[in-house]
């Protein structure tokens, strides 16, 4: 078998698992209903259903990531999937919202090892020049599970109960668990590692208070709740450690956080961009609601309005990177945050033309599909050794951007009474953001520049 056909099936392979991942974020949203008829929730228990996913989500890529880095991919993608599949099995078992939370943590922190993984294994088996097809084609797996969990969740829970939904992931994993002992590499580093424990959990102790000030934040009383408990404790130790854990980390052998990377410019831009980048996805979760108040459709017709900015971001993630290892890494990213910025202008508009309406969410979702450029910059930049646990920075920051995003755009909603004029504020605020990012961006490297890094890199890993 030729590499080619070996790798396209490695390829496969791993969109399967981060597509399991991603639809169960995807898939909880009309699960609720049904879950609430079964267990006792309460409204600050059923933000936490979303919440502690992504918590734990946080705390643990770096740690998987890292240990993929030290101890090969496969075992650790291995435990990743085990994990994942035994919180599907709590959740679909709980009975109580202790053990559905205990569930969803448990899923959060196997998925935390499936997404930096698959990114870190394209960069082993995939040259430079095919790196960037590959990149978006995983990519496309999030607006593909945007787009199929919901619909997958409607059809059934029509025909079953929602602990089902948990339930199918079980073979699921263990098709793929069985598949990863044939098909992912597993190269240790050599030599014996340090693990650097103090790294790993003073960055699980900022990421677990930043998620927890930012879910804690009350939109309708923004004031009173960020001076108060927990929200301004939590943000100031944020402050506090965030400089312990650099000056940690810069002396740190073999640490969890590069620190020396971040000396490298085009790094700190792909920082910038992928926290920017969060920020105009998680105004995605605000279309639905715009659209009840602007056209005054009911809730559910609100989500079929999502399919613009979902089948624009499907379509455009693999024919990006397809263009990216074309025409480099620069171009795309400039020109899918011009489109971003222009689809994000003419959603601030709150225009009553529906037309004009999905022309901005197409735009936002085709000028969002270059994420997989910034994944393709990273890869270029560090060594075969720093692959995952850089992929699982860059999945951390994205995700900083849609907790910051999510809580400002509440907070300016809810400072208009009446109207969806604070929406308006908050795509036009975040339209100016995509504009500064974007001439930010005309400082990465060439494509000259960039084959020559690639070329070096691929010397020295």
């Amino acid at each position: 078998m030729s590499d080619d056909k070996k790798n396209l099936k490695v390829l496969i392979f791993l969109f399967i698992g981060v597509l399991m991942g991603a639809l169960d974020i995807s898939i909880v949203g009309p699960a609720i209903p049904s879950i609430e008829r079964t267990i006792s929730i309460t409204k600050e228990d059923l933000s936490w259903i979303f919440s502690i996913y992504v918590l734990f989500n946080l705390v643990g890529i770096s740690f998987m990531a890292k240990l993929s880095d030290i101890f090969g991919r496969r075992w650790i993608y291995i435990l990743a999937l085990f994990l994942f599949g035994a919180g599907s099995l709590v959740v679909a078992l709980s009975h109580d919202i202790t053990w559905l939370l205990i569930g969803r943590g448990l899923q959060g922190f196997g998925s935390s090892g499936i997404f930096p993984v698959a990114l870190a294994v394209v960069g082993d088996i995939f040259p430079v020049g095919k790196r960037g097809r590959a990149l978006g084609l995983i990519g496309a797996v999030f607006g593909l599970a945007f787009m199929l969990g919901p619909f997958i969740a409607g059809v059934m829970l029509r025909y079953f109960e929602w602990h089902t939904l948990f339930l199918i992931n079980l073979p699921v994993v263990v098709i793929l668990i069985f598949f990863s002992f044939f098909m992912l590499p597993s190269v240790k580093r050599d030599g014996t590692a340090n693990f650097d424990w103090s790294g790993i959990i003073l960055l699980g102790i900022i990421l677990s208070a930043f998620t927890l000030a930012i879910n804690n934040i009350r939109a309708d009383n923004f004031v009173n709740s960020v001076s108060n408990w927990p929200v301004l404790p939590l943000l100031l130790g944020v402050v506090i450690l965030t400089p312990i854990l650099i000056m940690l980390e810069s002396v740190q052998k073999d640490s969890i956080l590069n620190v020396q990377l971040f000396k490298s410019s085009q790094v700190r831009l792909v920082g910038l961009i992928a926290i920017g980048l969060g920020m105009f996805q998680s105004t995605i979760i605000f279309l639905p609601k715009l659209s009840v108040m602007v056209f005054g459709v009911t809730p559910s017709e609100a989500s079929f309005m999502l399919l613009p900015v979902v089948i624009a971001t499907a379509i455009g993630s693999p024919v990006g990177g397809r263009l990216v290892d074309k025409i480099g890494s620069r171009f795309i990213v400039v020109t899918g945050l011009v489109i971003a910025t222009v689809g994000l202008l003419i959603l601030s508009f709150l225009t009553k033309d529906v037309n004009f309406f999905y022309l901005g969410e197409a735009l936002l979702g085709l000028g969002l599909a270059m994420r997989a450029s910034l994944n393709y910059i990273i890869l270029n930049e560090v060594s075969a050794k720093d692959r995952a646990a850089t992929q699982g920075m860059l999945i951390i920051l994205v995700s900083i951007g849609q907790l910051t995003g999510s809580a400002l755009t509440g907070v300016l909603a809810a400072g208009v009474e009446k109207g969806p004029g604070g929406f308006g504020l908050a795509f036009l605020i975040m339209s100016g953001l995509a504009l500064v990012l974007m001439f930010l961006s005309l400082f990465l490297k060439s494509r000259k520049r960039e084959r020559d890094a690639a070329a070096l890199q691929s010397a020295a890993g």
